[in-house]
């Protein structure tokens, strides 16, 4: 392992055709770095460790036959999940780095804080695995993330944290799922100089409306400190659409649409000696203040505009804003995994038949409805008490909530914005969601039966009681062609972006009452 200078690479000297070496993530950080500077696009800079890296480690520690037979009697039924996953990452955990690759990375991490201009700066240590962030596959927060961490020696513990979480639980389920062999699949840690967002606001943007796919916008959620809130859905964060066909024109200013969030929370840097990473309430000030302005919306919407030009699809990125300098920057960018690969050629209409007592309200993710009775869980471990069908209501969800939110019919949270990980992967199984329904854990009971509605535009409702509702199909491609100029006039502007596919020629008519 020692004298292979492969096992570290500069972001600066990575690509996108460098994914089975470096990992998605990391790949995608040094694309950037590469292409995009030159259009004053800015990346934090950093290094990663190679696949390579990963496998000697496994190899030097004598662990890969010890791995191999956990997931055999995984397969077999011999050991479960639990068991399998935690036996792996003890035995990662308890592996040493050779005294080659220790050096590399004290050199890798020197040279970073000379060009930082400091000495043991603060930096991010994140997994990127072989098979993640491709155009069809999303591990969502699969693997490990370490923030604010300082100095050679807990930049080398987090890496062991990095390799140790491809065996978590939910990285382990997910993989068996979508069919990737485990043996195959590598980890890489990339090694990123962090962005004082603490200090400012950070968060997660879409060059493509997350809900319906239309292409001609971007999408901004923001929130105050550090992004990882954003991610997760523990914050409902600040949201800001812009209307990319007019991003070329200076004079004007294509915000189409502002929505402030509760922001009530936010992660910062942890005192010296302790925690990382702490949480701290927002100042009322902050509450009901955005995070971004006009200004830095724009550049925002003008960096992912280029970002989807340049890798040629819409994409999923994250930003951060240093509370010390002002300056923005990309954190992370990967291919948006749902409605970019959304069969275009049918559109599915969901219409209520009845109204009911209205219960909770929040942000629609999909366009569906379902009825059935809520089951109200407070972790992921109460798995056992959920039944196939139910409606999941919950504070927030992360990758341990997968395996129940495949079984659900529909899901409400009472946190998280159209960015979080509950509406990510609510998309991603095509069930309909309403995260950030305040109160949803207290008003909505076990065993109420609960209709969920998000085909009513940008809201989503849940109503008392089963109702009933129509599902409608139509197919695009069988719409006539005529020689007169359909256009549609809609009251409801917040429905506009649904009916986009439709080979209508213009919508309009956004009435008055509707924008009140």
């Amino acid at each position: 392992m020692s004298g292979d200078v492969s096992l570290i690479r500069p972001f600066a000297t990575v690509s996108m055709s460098d994914v089975d070496i470096v990992g998605g993530k990391n790949a995608s950080l040094g694309e950037m770095i590469r292409n995009l500077r030159k259009l004053k696009i800015d990346v934090p800079d950093g290094f990663a460790t190679t696949a390579d890296a990963y496998r000697a480690f496994v190899a030097d520690n004598r662990i890969g036959p010890a791995i191999a037979e956990h997931l055999k009697r995984l397969k077999n039924g011999a050991e479960n999940l639990e068991k399998c996953g935690a036996a792996i990452r003890a035995q990662i955990r308890a592996g040493e780095f050779s005294e080659g690759f220790r050096q590399q990375i004290q050199a890798a991490y020197a040279n970073l804080c000379r060009k930082a201009g400091g000495k043991n700066i603060s930096v991010a240590v994140r997994s990127s695995a072989t098979a993640e962030d491709l155009p069809g596959a999303s591990f969502a927060g699969q693997l490990e993330t370490f923030l604010n961490v300082r100095g050679e020696q807990a930049v080398l513990e987090a890496l062991r944290g990095c390799f140790a979480s491809l065996f978590t639980d939910r990285a382990i389920a997910y993989r068996e799922s979508r069919g990737f062999d485990h043996m195959k699949v590598a980890v890489s840690v990339g090694v990123q100089r962090m962005v004082r967002s603490d200090k400012a606001g950070s968060g997660v943007m879409f060059s493509i409306d997350t809900e319906t796919g239309f292409p001609d916008v971007v999408l901004i959620n923001a929130a105050w400190g550090l992004g990882e809130y954003v991610v997760q859905g523990i914050v409902d964060p600040d949201e800001y659409v812009v209307f990319k066909p007019l991003l070329a024109q200076p004079k004007l200013k294509p915000i189409i649409e502002k929505r402030s969030g509760a922001k009530e929370r936010k992660l910062v840097y942890g005192a010296r000696g302790g925690k990382t990473t702490r949480n701290v309430s927002t100042t009322l000030r902050q509450r009901q203040s955005f995070v971004l302005d006009d200004a830095e919306i724009l550049t925002l919407a003008r960096w992912a505009a280029a970002i989807e030009q340049h890798y040629g699809r819409p994409m999923d990125m994250e930003w951060a804003k240093d509370g010390e300098t002002g300056k923005l920057f990309v954190v992370q960018a990967r291919p948006e995994t749902v409605e970019s690969r959304r069969i275009a050629g049918a559109l599915k209409s969901y219409t209520l038949k009845q109204k009911g007592k209205e219960l909770v309200r929040g942000l629609a993710i999909g366009s569906a409805i379902a009825a059935g009775k809520v089951c109200r869980l407070k972790s992921a471990h109460e798995s056992h008490r959920f039944p196939d069908g139910a409606i999941l209501v919950t504070e927030m969800t992360d990758p341990d909530w997968g395996p129940i939110m495949k079984r659900a019919s529909a899901i409400v949270t009472a946190h998280g914005g159209r960015t979080s990980h509950a509406a990510i992967v609510s998309r991603e199984l095509g069930l309909p969601a309403i995260v950030g329904a305040s109160g949803a854990t207290r008003l909505l009971k076990d065993g109420d039966n609960v209709t969920v509605s998000c085909a009513e535009g940008d809201e989503g409702v849940v109503y008392k009681g089963l109702l009933k509702f129509a599902e409608t199909e139509l197919a695009i491609d069988r719409i006539p062609k005529t020689r007169t100029h359909v256009m549609f006039n809609m009251a409801d502007p917040a429905a506009a972006l649904r009916w986009w596919r439709l080979p209508a020629d213009g919508i309009g008519l956004a009435r008055m009452e509707f924008i009140i």
